[in-house]
C-alpha cells in the first residue's frame, strides 16, 4: 500500500515537470524521468512518460503555435529524425547510465561556457550554421529518445542564436513536440508503451495539462534575461 502511494506521488510529481517544461520550463521536464526512476528502470519510466509528454505538447502547441523560427524548426525536424532514428537502433545496446551522464556534461560545460561567455552579441543570421544545427538536433533526438532529456543539445544550437524569450519556447515546443510524437511508433515495437502502462498514463494526462498552462503563465511573469539564465 504505502509502495502503491509512493509511486502515484512521484508519477504525479513526473507529470508535473512534464506539464511545467512544456509551458516553457524545459529545465524542470528534465527531472521527471528521474523522479519517476527511484520506484521503477528509466526505461519503464520513459516509456510511461511518452503519451503524457504528447498530451502535453497538444496543449503546449495551442500556447506557442505562433511563436517560432521555421529555419531552425526545420533543421530540428531533420537532425530529430535522425537521432530518434538511431536511438531505435541503437537501444538493445545502449548503456542508459552513460547517457545520462553525458547529457549532464554536456548541459554542465555549456552553462559553464555561457557564464563565462563574455563576448557581445552578434546578428543571429551569422550564426545559424546549420551542419551545426543538424549535428546537435541528431543528438538531442538520439538523447530524447533514450531518456526524453534532448535539452543540452537543444540549447546548445539555440540558445547562442539569441532568439526572444517566446520565440525560443515556441521553436522548442515544435521540434519536441515533433520528436516525441515520432517515438511513439518505435517506443511501441520495443515494448516500451504497451496496455497497462497507457492506463496508468491517462491518469497522469490530467496534472501535466494543468501544469502546461502554469508554466505557460510563469514563463509570461520571468524577466527575458532571468528566464535565459534559469534556462541554462
Amino acid at each position: 500500500m504505502e509502495h502503491e502511494i509512493f509511486f502515484w506521488f512521484l508519477a504525479i510529481l513526473a507529470a508535473i515537470f512534464v506539464g511545467l517544461g512544456k509551458g516553457g520550463l524545459p529545465v524542470i521536464a528534465s527531472l521527471a524521468v528521474p523522479s519517476l526512476s527511484l520506484v521503477m528502470s528509466p526505461i519503464t519510466a520513459a516509456g510511461l512518460l511518452l503519451p503524457v509528454y504528447i498530451v502535453s505538447d497538444i496543449f503546449a502547441l495551442s500556447a506557442y503555435r505562433r511563436d517560432n523560427d521555421k529555419q531552425v524548426v526545420i533543421i530540428a525536424i531533420v537532425g530529430m529524425t535522425a537521432g530518434v532514428f538511431i536511438g531505435w537502433l541503437t537501444a538493445h545496446i545502449m548503456i542508459e547510465w552513460a547517457v545520462t551522464f553525458l547529457i549532464g556534461l554536456m548541459g554542465s560545460v555549456f552553462a559553464l561556457h555561457s557564464i563565462l561567455d563574455k563576448s557581445p552579441q552578434v546578428d543571429r543570421g551569422k550564426i545559424l550554421n546549420k551542419k551545426r544545427g543538424y549535428f546537435w538536433c541528431t543528438i538531442a533526438g538520439f538523447t530524447s529518445f533514450i531518456s526524453h532529456n534532448g535539452g543540452p543539445p537543444w540549447q546548445i544550437f539555440v540558445v547562442p542564436l539569441r532568439l526572444s524569450k517566446t520565440v525560443f519556447v515556441g521553436t522548442s515546443v515544435i521540434a519536441f513536440s515533433y520528436c516525441n510524437a515520432i517515438k511513439l511508433v518505435p517506443y511501441y515495437l520495443l515494448g516500451q508503451v504497451n496496455l497497462f502502462s497507457f492506463k496508468v498514463s491517462l491518469y497522469l494526462m490530467i496534472p501535466a495539462s494543468i501544469a502546461v498552462y502554469a508554466g505557460v503563465r510563469l514563463v509570461k511573469l520571468i524577466p527575458e534575461k532571468i528566464f535565459f539564465k534559469l534556462v541554462i
